[in-house]
């Protein structure tokens, strides 16, 4: 499992995205540009010290991340008929997130093998991607059974009213 995060236009957003994989134990794909200087001077904040133990790769361009990706691309999309609880992720997917201003073009929105999307409330449009990306990959890893054992080991997750 691995994220990808499209031309992220926000340093912010990039930061926590890093810190969510460092901790999750998921490696992230960034494709430039960036909408902002790429580098742990401007993620060092939402990253904090998590940054050192990201495993993340760096792309000049989306056709260098197609070159060196492999697995099926899942796309997070508002434009998906499919919600991610929905959805039968596997292990290897890589999900991709849009960029916060404008989500993905529509060549990258076609190359994607599946596409879907999180329930909202009527009327309105989209969540903080970093939100989006949390919400999906727990999903995906909770399917595939990838957690890192960490805290809990392999299989003994708490249910809802276990005490530990």
């Amino acid at each position: 499992m691995r994220i990808a995060l499209y031309q992220p236009d926000i340093a912010q957003n990039v930061g926590t995205l890093l810190r969510m994989a460092a901790c999750l134990g998921v490696p992230a794909d960034i494709i430039e540009p960036c909408g902002f200087p790429f580098g742990e001077r401007t993620l060092r904040r939402s990253g904090m010290d998590y940054l050192n133990h990201a495993d993340y790769t760096a792309h000049a361009s989306w056709e260098a991340f197609l070159v060196a990706s492999s697995g099926r691309l899942v796309l997070l999309t508002t434009r998906a008929d499919v919600a991610y609880t929905g959805f039968r992720f596997a292990p290897g997917d890589v999900l991709l997130l849009g960029r916060e201003s404008a989500g993905v073009p529509d060549e990258v929105h076609a190359r994607a093998d599946a596409r879907v999307a999180v329930p909202m409330a009527p009327g309105l449009r989209s969540l903080n991607v970093a939100v989006a990306a949390a919400m999906v990959l727990g999903e995906a890893l909770r399917q595939t059974g990838e957690f890192p054992a960490g805290r809990f080991p392999a299989g003994e997750l708490p249910t809802s009213g276990e005490k530990r």
